[in-house]
């Protein structure tokens, strides 16, 4: 036996994608005395400006949104109760298509094995019992969250670690709700067209193939108030026009599918530590 907490990390593209994805486990795991872990690899200098100024408009002054930005990723840490905040600090790749995905010192230009390099360091240094990033299409194709994906799978193989791997997903079912939600929010909100709709549709897993479902429920209210810390980004962020109460009817339950394990914990699981402890 070892005094060694259980330990969660997660791996993160920019600061709030901390809350959307994660923000329900980073709170309950922090509840129930576990590490928790956050690594963020970018500084979010692609955000929005004070005023809502956009990258590249007139005023935009990504070092300065990148100060803002890391501000807000501390106070929702906070929020969430994460025990240990890591940053990698490499520059904002933006969306994709944008001219900062090829600047150099972005985070899409870093060389895999670099980033990985660093990443393993910090994996050796927290020796983390669970490991939590995006899947290989960064969930919806950013960028900067393949970046994150390809990094943290490599980093695992440079170290002798052997802890649980998820990748964050959400359910199809979930995925026809939101775009039923978007559109009472937004009623003039246009159709998809064909192309477009048909990415959305592949966005997601069936219900049937995600392996791990986390009520989180109890904790909503701390993930909604985490996503509201990032205040400079929030015409970004859709769910915080629910509402709080809305918030926490829709967003109780975090999606995963795990991808490496050496417990043998049955599937589906609720736990993410499920054979842990």
């Amino acid at each position: 036996m070892t005094d060694r907490p259980l330990t969660l990390m997660a791996v993160h593209a920019h600061p709030d994608d901390e809350a959307t994805g994660t923000g329900g486990v980073l709170a309950r795991y922090a509840a129930e005395g576990i590490r928790t872990v956050l690594v963020t690899c970018t500084d979010g200098g692609c955000g929005d400006g004070p005023g809502g100024v956009k990258p590249g408009d007139p005023g935009h002054d990504p070092a300065a949104v990148a100060l803002m930005r890391r501000q807000e990723l501390e106070a929702s840490c906070d929020v969430l109760k994460v025990s240990d905040l890591e940053m990698l600090d490499y520059a904002d790749s933006g969306m994709t298509g944008w001219p900062s995905n090829d600047a150099p010192g972005s985070f899409w230009q870093t060389p895999v094995q670099e980033g990985a390099a660093r990443l393993a360091e910090l994996m050796r240094h927290y020796r983390p019992d669970v490991v939590v990033t995006y899947d290989e299409n960064g969930f919806y194709g950013h960028p900067d969250h393949i970046q994150a994906h390809r990094i943290t799978m490599a980093a695992l193989e440079m170290t002798a670690l052997a802890p649980k791997v998820y990748w964050t997903t959400m359910p199809r079912s979930m995925m026809q709700r939101f775009g039923e939600i978007m559109r009472e929010f937004h009623e003039d909100m246009p159709e998809p067209d064909p192309a477009e709709a048909a990415a959305m549709a592949e966005i997601g897993l069936p219900d049937d193939e995600i392996t791990t479902w986390v009520d989180t429920t109890a904790f909503s209210g701390q993930k909604f108030d985490a996503l509201a810390a990032h205040a400079s980004q929030g015409e970004n962020i859709f769910f915080l026009k629910m509402g709080k109460e809305r918030f926490g009817e829709l967003m109780g339950m975090e999606t995963f599918v795990r991808v490496q394990d050496a417990t043998g914990a049955a599937i589906p699981e609720n736990d993410l530590f499920a054979g842990l402890r």
